[in-house]
């Protein structure tokens, strides 16, 4: 017995589902329920995974679709099972905060690395004080679904951290000045795990609030935010070619 081995790992028994090598994880509510009508699966057909709910694809090609996601740990968590289960490509869907002044309510980001602020991603072998990224190919091929469906887009690093009501002007001031443009709570830690078990996985944020001058601005209500939310759906549907 390895004494450096994990003693749990995601169950896979007789009534785990074998699924194909495509998943779209979705932080949000809304976004899932969104994410489910454009590939067409129906809302009571699905398998609950912990605190989330786990869509299917009609063809063996086509992606399933888990969510609602929140919280590095919970995220991993999901992930982690997901691979047990065959997923090999992830894409990741999600809000975030703008703290670059640029970077407003309704805008894309499309994160190309992701500081860590979070507690998970050291228990995988990566440093507390390093950043993270993406794997390059999908980042590339999730950039050129963006540009063919005519969506502007912020390509640039996040901050991604475990206390939402933390967010300090002196911590969002560090963020700026590493060159962050976002702060979100999953980033960091799917990027390290899917690099750790070498699975594809990217991710595309829509910007729901601002926070670059220090001062909380939240645009969950405006029209600019919900229009965004479903290009961005539409963009990550269509990379999987629904």
């Amino acid at each position: 017995m390895s004494l450096n081995a994990p003693l749990i790992t995601p169950y896979v028994g007789k009534k785990a589902p074998a699924l194909g090598p495509c998943a779209i994880i979705a932080s949000t509510l809304p976004d899932l329920q969104m994410l489910r009508g454009l590939l067409g699966l129906p809302k009571d057909k699905y398998r609950q995974l912990n605190m989330s709910r786990l869509f299917r694809g009609q063809k063996e090609s086509a992606p399933c679709l888990v969510g609602p996601v929140t919280g590095a740990p919970y995220a991993v968590i999901i992930l982690e099972t997901l691979i047990a289960w065959g997923v090999q490509q992830v894409v990741f869907v999600g809000w975030c905060g703008s703290i670059a002044l640029n970077v407003k309510t309704g805008d894309m980001i499309l994160p190309d690395a992701a500081f860590i602020d979070e507690g998970t991603s050291s228990h995988y072998q990566a440093s507390q004080t390093a950043f993270v990224k993406p794997s390059n190919k999908f980042l590339l091929k999730l950039e050129e679904q963006l540009t063919g469906n005519g969506l502007d887009y912020h390509k640039g690093s996040v901050w991604t951290t475990d206390a939402v009501f933390q967010e300090t002007p002196r911590q969002v001031k560090y963020y700026q000045n590493k060159g962050a443009i976002g702060v979100e709570m999953e980033i960091s830690a799917l990027f390290t795990v899917a690099a750790f078990h070498k699975i594809d996985l990217a991710a595309i944020l829509t910007v729901s609030d601002e926070l670059g001058d220090y001062n909380w601005r939240p645009g969950f209500k405006d029209a600019v935010f919900k229009q965004r939310c479903n290009s961005v759906c539409r963009a990550a549907c269509d990379f999987f070619g629904r």
